[in-house]
């Protein structure tokens, strides 16, 4: 893949040096702690992990704010210029010696300019003229300034984790009566397991009892309870409320939707955003370039300054390389991003990387399927209208045998609506793609579908299909005409809402449906959709996406079915609804709806705005601060500190905005 050549080629420079680092590091302090009580395995930094991430920063400030005690408090007799630097040698070795040892280290793995080593050459070259506090207080803000880094990393990826990973280690299986503990990653497909009051749900099933409520809230970011009765799908993750409650296995452990989500979220962040890219790129040419800058800020004025004095000029290209270490952006940035993708979790929305906020950012053009995505999906039957001359009882039953072959919601909702009827030998069956299906039943050739499949097949019929506002099911038996019928789908009570939402941030609106025109019609006027496109095949949608992308603007295509897999491909952004969706469309989208909720497709476009506002802000602030301050250090009118808080606390400040993202409502 051609990211992964990116990372390749320039991920042992500077930016990825420093940042996978602080991700190692950030690991190291995240401990697994296996309790009992909740069967499951907790990720946490301890606090016994967090004293020692800032024991050396702490022995360092202690020595060295003694030695500026000595310093100015003191006669300057007392404190002899060998007994300083042996003393503030000694604040510098517990947080300069690691910094040193990451410098040799990337040298000898032929990474000459790292952020290491400018520290590592500002600290000594401090030393070296007698600076030996402001050399001391370099490494130790930047070691402080690691720290929080450290943290702010491991926090950042461990709420997204926390947020979704809620599968406990075993299951109480119902076996003839009796029940068993058995671990989750043993339980067979078929078997039953039983929910106590408060239990998660460990592996996907189907409801047994009558009825059960369950707190979705690591799945779909809803916090209000959802109830569900016999036959619905209960996912991993899901927490029965307050009866005792049967389940039985759909799903193995490994095959969860839960688990898919964990590892869609614990990947995202190899997913670069394009800025992200930028900084690694940038870092390669600007390290080198401060070195260069930095010698000739020390030897140049050589030759054109009188009285030249070298101590002030090595002085000033020190606080040159202090200024310069890029850890704001190198931190920040990333931060930033997992922040977006962690916002974005809590709110029941899985964003597959970085370079997908990015996207959704820019959005400008929201196009959407119209089943499962603004309606329902759920149908119920509302006329069957049969030319004469055909049996109602025996047509009902030929549709029902070849309809309870496709799972598709109006096959569902006709089987229903007949019932049991007799099992009749099917052969041949086909699945014709936008059309329907055929199959030889009884030795009848059967048809069931749109009309689409009556024209393909020379069918001619005489009802005006065209006038009903409703989904038609069209039926032919042996080659002639028998009837239709219809079905009506509800629209999602915030379909309406959502429309306006994308409105209001300027977002155009259109949608595409393999439904008759007239109904997407309807529908389009009663939502406010700007365009709406019925009776397309799925080839007929990525020509109309492929076409408002000419027009300009980045599309985001919303849907849910296998049919909407190709033009999810396609799209700039493809959102997948992931609740009643297929999997082919969840694999295939980067972003996936955990609830089918049309209002989060908003949600998750302000949230890639404000990912990206955050991160701009921090790359403004750094240069910006960076570059007054660079002008003053080369001027003599800055210091040492004010180096220092241009690198350090720069960075610091940019973290916690950075951070500011997991804690906005959206």
């Amino acid at each position: 893949m051609e990211h992964q050549h990116i990372y390749d080629a320039q991920g042992r420079q500077l930016c990825c040096t420093l940042e996978d680092k602080i991700n190692v590091k950030a690991q190291k302090h995240i401990h697994k702690d296996h309790s009992d009580e909740e069967g499951h395995d907790h990720e946490h930094i301890e606090d016994e992990s967090k004293l020692k991430l800032f024991l050396s920063p702490a022995i360092s400030f202690a020595i060295l704010a003694l030695g500026l005690a000595f310093d100015y408090l003191i006669h300057p007799s007392f404190f002899k210029d060998w007994v300083r630097i042996v003393w503030f040698g000694a604040a510098y070795l517990p947080v300069g010696l690691p910094v040193i040892k990451e410098a040799i280290q990337a040298m000898g793995k032929g990474e000459i300019f790292t952020e290491f080593l400018l520290m590592g050459i500002a600290t000594i070259g401090a030393f070296a003229i007698g600076e030996y506090p402001e050399g001391v207080a370099v490494m130790l803000f930047y070691a402080i300034g690691e720290a929080f880094q450290t943290l702010a990393v491991a926090r950042a990826k461990n709420n997204i984790k926390n947020l979704i990973d809620q599968r406990p280690d075993e299951v109480t299986i119902v076996e003839n009566g009796n029940e068993v503990r058995k671990k989750a990653a043993t339980v067979a497909i078929g078997e039953t397991f039983q929910l106590r009051p408060g239990e998660k749900v460990a592996v996907d099933g189907e409801l047994i009892s009558d009825s059960a409520s369950f707190n979705t809230a690591a799945l779909t970011g809803e916090s209000k309870p959802d109830t569900l009765t016999k036959g619905q799908p209960v996912l991993a993750g899901m927490i029965n409320m307050n009866t005792v409650a049967l389940v039985k296995v759909t799903t193995v452990y490994a095959d969860s939707k839960l688990s898919k989500i964990l590892e869609l979220v614990q990947n995202a962040s190899s997913q670069k955003a394009p800025t992200e890219l930028f900084i690694r790129k940038f870092a390669k040419y600007y390290t080198p370039a401060v070195v260069v800058l930095a010698v000739a800020i020390c030897f140049v004025p050589y030759f054109f300054v009188s009285p030249y004095v070298f101590n002030d000029w090595l002085y000033r290209a020190l606080i040159f390389l202090v200024i310069s270490c890029p850890c704001a952006l190198v931190i920040s940035i990333p931060l930033g991003y997992f922040g977006g993708i962690g916002a974005a979790s809590r709110n029941g929305i899985l964003i597959k990387g970085g370079n997908y906020l990015d996207v959704m950012a820019s959005i400008k053009n929201v196009v959407m399927d119209k089943t499962g995505t603004l309606t329902k999906g759920v149908f119920d039957v509302q006329e069957v209208k049969l030319k004469p001359g055909f049996d109602e009882k025996e047509v009902l039953a030929l549709v029902n045998t070849i309809e309870s072959k496709s799972t598709h919601p109006i096959a569902v909702a006709v089987s229903k609506f007949i019932g049991k009827s007799e099992n009749l030998e099917v052969q041949n069956i086909e699945e014709i793609s936008g059309h329907g299906m055929k199959a030889l039943i009884k030795g009848k050739e059967v048809l069931v579908g749109n009309f689409k499949l009556l024209s393909k097949f020379n069918i001619a019929y005489d009802d005006k299909t065209d006038e009903l506002i409703y989904t038609t099911i069209a039926i032919a038996i042996d080659g002639k005409y028998a009837g239709y019928i219809t079905i009506a789908d509800e629209l999602k009570e915030d379909a309406k809402q959502a429309i306006e939402n994308l409105h209001k941030m300027g977002i155009k609106t259109t949608m595409l449906s393999g439904d008759k025109a007239n109904i997407v019609e309807h529908i389009a006027k009663e939502l406010n959709i700007d365009n709406a496109y019925g009776s397309l095949l799925p080839e007929d949608k990525v020509t109309k996406v492929k076409d408002i992308k000419a027009k300009g603007g980045t599309v985001a295509f919303v849907g849910d079915g296998v049919n909407d897999a190709p033009v999810i491909a396609i799209s700039d952004a493809g959102i997948a609804m992931g609740g009643l969706g297929s999997d082919a469309a969840i694999e295939t989208a980067d972003i996936v709806i955990q609830k089918d909720n049309p209002l989060k497709i908003a949600t998750a476009i302000l949230i890639g705005k404000k990912t990206k506002q955050v991160v701009w802000q921090n790359i403004g602030f750094a240069f910006g601060v960076k570059a007054i301050v660079l002008v003053l250090g080369a001027g003599g009118l800055a210091t040492m500190w004010e180096a220092v808080f241009a690198d350090v606390g720069v960075a610091l400040l940019a973290i916690l905005n950075a951070m500011r993202i997991q804690k906005m409502k959206f």
